[in-house]
């Protein structure tokens, strides 16, 4: 049984040379079986063309870059979680603080009326039942007080069960909010800790501050993804399947990559990559071309503006999606330390497309 190859072999052969085959071809006839040939070949050992290849930016690799990669994305993760357990601590302060008031407004209506009716008693004539039955003139009288001092004593009991209450909340309220500060504060300087190894490992390549973003408010609120009850993000693998290759993501790196096309951000992404220790062959990074359809030169133009929008939409849902960091057009934006400039590849800014993400967003996801 001939096998694919020696099919063509034999379709170009009728075609090429019907007769009786010279030992000597002619130039020109030499020149076209050899690229009949060719074309055979390819077909049989299924070779890709250049066309059908699909680029993959290269950022490079070296100590300094390493280093500061590394450093990066110890700075972000510890950012990241101390950021959300300060956001939620915020929002138990802001419930102490509510119930707070809630007690205080209490008081001060218990108060009132413990007012009101020491008033009465005191004009009653604040009697023991003793008392009562030796001033009282008459039966009707005698039973009348008697009413009367049983309101009052009810009336007393109650407004000291509200007022008690009211001030356990309020202690409880109180020490709340001051736990929930000092939590805070605690949360703070962990943020100031990162934010300095961040910036320190930025200078390296000469991250001073720049600002590429747009206008927020012309760009759409994501969904957020699932988080702890402390407000923290949990810890994933890549475990989800990537609809951009035939790797995986984690579960938040995929929706965060579902949620930007589900947005309007529709151009050619690739995620799952193998081949070093960082995001991408974790699952936790997407590459995002300017262009329709590949990763091509540097962005201008309608391509430019698209990158510039697709990076600020990822500043603004940065807390939605758990954004460790984003790179595009030299610049990179991280939640420590905001926009500052970024060349990788240590060419001019534009040079090297690729290293210096000027013809895709990346996205690093924690």
């Amino acid at each position: 049984m001939r096998t694919q190859g020696e099919l063509e072999l034999r379709r170009f052969r009728a075609v090429m040379w019907p007769t009786v085959t010279p030992s000597v071809f002619p130039r020109h006839r030499r020149f076209m079986v050899a690229t009949a040939l060719l074309a055979v070949v390819s077909v049989v050992l299924g070779l890709a063309t250049p066309a059908s290849a699909e680029p993959v930016p290269n950022h490079g690799s070296n100590q300094t870059l390493n280093t500061l990669r590394a450093n990066l994305e110890s700075a972000a993760a510890g950012y990241i979680q101390a950021e959300a357990r300060l956001d939620k601590s915020k929002e138990r302060q802001a419930e102490y603080e509510q119930k707070q008031k809630q007690a205080q407004a209490e008081i001060a209506a218990v108060q009132g009326s413990v007012r009101k009716y020491a008033a009465q008693a005191y004009t009653m004539g604040r009697l023991s039942p003793l008392g009562l039955m030796l001033s009282s003139r008459s039966q009707d009288e005698l039973l009348d007080r008697m009413v009367a001092f049983d309101r009052l004593t009810q009336r007393d009991i109650t407004a000291l069960d509200k007022y008690t209450q009211a001030q356990t909340l309020l202690m409880v309220a109180s020490d709340g909010i001051q736990e929930e500060i000092d939590k805070q504060n605690k949360e703070v300087e962990e943020m100031r800790v990162r934010k300095q190894v961040a910036e320190r490992a930025l200078a390296a390549v000469g991250g001073t501050p720049t600002r590429v973003d747009v206008d927020h408010a012309s760009l759409p609120d994501a969904t957020p993804s699932p988080r702890n009850p402390d407000g923290s993000f949990p810890s994933q693998s890549c475990s989800e399947d990537d609809p951009t290759t035939s790797g995986c993501l984690t579960p938040r790196t995929k929706h965060a990559l579902l949620e930007t096309q589900a947005d309007g951000f529709g151009r050619y992404v690739s995620c799952y990559r193998p081949g070093d220790q960082y995001e991408h062959p974790k699952g936790r990074a997407c590459d995002w071309a300017s262009a329709e359809s590949t990763f091509r030169g540097t962005a201008t133009g309608a391509e430019k503006v698209y990158g510039d929008r697709l990076a600020s939409y990822y500043v603004k849902n940065n807390k939605a999606f758990g954004v460790m960091y984003v790179v595009w057009y030299c610049t990179i934006w991280h939640p420590a330390t905001g926009w500052r400039k970024y060349n990788s590849s240590g060419s001019r800014c534009g040079d090297d497309p690729a290293g210096d993400h000027t013809n895709h967003v990346h996205l690093s996801i924690y």
